[in-house]
């Protein structure tokens, strides 16, 4: 009897401890574990959220999957992610088909992004009309001594993540407007590939997220901005001075000077008010949107400072 008690004992002991329910921790907004799938533009912005998300909520895991940007959205159709953080709005017909599951999405913006170009630091043609700069995209325009009849650069390559991303759906559908993408574009795996590639190679031209260039307090940051140079923009086609050209620098992008700008929003399929909910509603409250802001983008929800102006 005593063995037959033992057994049972541990039989038991063995059942419950195999049972997910005794060990997993409950989901709420603040507790349980979630995926978050994340386009590669956003690894820096994404991996500070998650750390610190975590950090204030010891019972939180979030595991970001980096995609481009369509597998993404093809995931979140195929219910196979939940969450999602995007360089797009969804389309009317991806917002339907949600509702027609019961499954709505709940899409809150969280940041204002900017493309940012990049040159090789021999290149000295860093100052490029908006005009121009669709030429390069289209292959209008390509080689560099099309622009500067001094630059011998040669064949004007041009760079990006992948071509999935949101960075080259961008170029493709608000820059190009359709058209078709220069024979002389090059799809690389993430950001950071472009950035070192175009810090080896003259003749090129790279498009990244400015979220890879703007925290000057990370080191692999320095290290980027050391390698390449970022390009200034203008809108107008005949400049007036080097003051019409602009930099994906934070103010312009507020201000909307800077004209490669894009939204970018967390995506979150169902109602229900889990872990899911309580990372979306961080990304878009105080704490996220200072990291955003910390990161160079422009935070949806623009952090403000209040001022007491005494009056004598």
């Amino acid at each position: 009897m005593r063995i037959f008690l033992l057994l049972s004992a541990l039989g038991f002991y063995a059942i419950s401890c195999s049972n997910p329910t005794t060990n997993t921790t409950a989901d709420t907004p603040t507790s349980g574990s979630i995926v978050v799938g994340v386009d590669e533009s956003y690894i820096p912005m994404m991996d500070t959220e998650i750390y610190t998300f975590e950090h204030l909520y010891k019972k939180a895991h979030i595991t970001p999957v980096y995609k481009p940007e369509s597998e993404i959205i093809q995931d979140l159709l195929n219910d196979s992610l939940r969450l999602a953080v995007i360089g797009r709005d969804l389309t009317d017909q991806e917002k339907d088909y949600f509702k027609k599951k019961t499954h709505p999405a709940v899409i809150t913006p969280i940041a204002i992004d900017a493309l940012a170009l990049i040159v090789n630091p021999d290149n000295h043609d860093t100052l490029l009309t908006l005009q121009t700069v669709k030429h390069i995209f289209s292959g209008k325009n390509d080689n560099w001594n099309q622009i500067n009849p001094g630059n011998n650069s040669g064949t004007i390559n041009l760079v990006f993540d992948n071509n999935g991303s949101a960075n080259y759906r961008y170029i493709k559908e608000e820059v190009l407007k359709g058209q078709a993408i220069t024979k002389n574009a090059y799809a690389k795996r993430s950001n950071a590939e472009v950035i070192d590639y175009v810090s080896k190679n003259k003749n090129a031209i790279g498009v990244i997220s400015v979220s890879w260039l703007c925290d000057k307090n990370d080191s692999l940051t320095r290290t980027f901005l050391n390698k390449v140079t970022v390009v200034g923009v203008s809108e107008f086609e005949q400049p007036s001075g080097p003051g019409d050209f602009k930099k994906p620098y934070q103010a312009y992008i507020y201000n909307e000077t800077y004209p490669f700008r894009r939204q970018v929003y967390v995506v979150k399929i169902g109602s229900r008010q889990g872990l899911g909910a309580g990372f979306a509603a961080h990304l878009a409250g105080e704490k996220g949107q200072l990291i955003i802001h910390k990161l160079g983008m422009v935070a949806a929800q623009a952090p403000t400072r209040l001022v007491e102006v005494k009056v004598e």
